[in-house]
């Protein structure tokens, strides 16, 4: 088996177990998806927090890369039609996947242990030290902060589905926006 396809195949079999374990784990010790924020819903205020969430990162963002200079990853991206749509497929799919893990199972299991506070910066620490695996880069440890307003918007909302919708479209801009290509 060539090493493409084993790593495709862990990491297939990755994405499945964090998708389906917290549900799995719901049934198990017979407690309702709800206490975990699975039921996947919006209220008013869920779909305001949202976009004020992404207004509040984004703009600012896309300002700074605009200005930055080329040489450091700065400006515009023009990926391949076939690339940014695996891209875009692949990050949307993964604000389902890991929102439902980190935000939906372990920030659940972390808050009820060790309280809202420390609960919600250590399921976050582990999102952002999950992102080492496929690029061993610091850099990518800055995934704490926006995974930081992803565990606010899920205390918050009582749902996975307003950090679902703020990941997906995080990733969505990273994809011509990123100031750091390869990470």
């Amino acid at each position: 088996m060539s090493r493409f396809i084993l790593v495709n195949v862990i990491g297939f079999l990755a994405a499945a177990f964090m998708l389906y374990f917290p549900y799995t784990w719901c049934r198990w010790k017979n407690e309702p998806e709800e206490s975990y924020g699975l039921k996947w819903f919006m209220t008013r205020q869920a779909k305001i927090d949202a976009a004020i969430a992404l207004l509040i990162t984004l703009i600012p963002l896309t300002l700074i890369v605009m200005l930055m200079p080329r040489s450091w990853g700065g400006g515009l991206k023009t990926p391949s039609f076939w690339d940014a749509l695996n891209i875009l497929g692949g990050g949307i799919a993964s604000a389902f996947i890991e929102e439902t893990f980190f935000r939906g199972w372990l920030q659940t299991l972390m808050v009820r242990k060790l309280g809202a506070v420390t609960g919600i910066i250590t399921a976050t620490a582990l999102f952002a030290l999950v992102h080492l695996v496929a690029v061993q880069k610091a850099v990518r440890l800055l995934t704490f902060f926006p995974g930081l307003i992803m565990a606010l918007l899920r205390h918050r909302n009582s749902s996975v589905m307003p950090g679902i919708i703020y990941h997906a479209v995080c990733n969505v801009w990273a994809v011509w926006f990123s100031p750091l290509p390869g990470v």
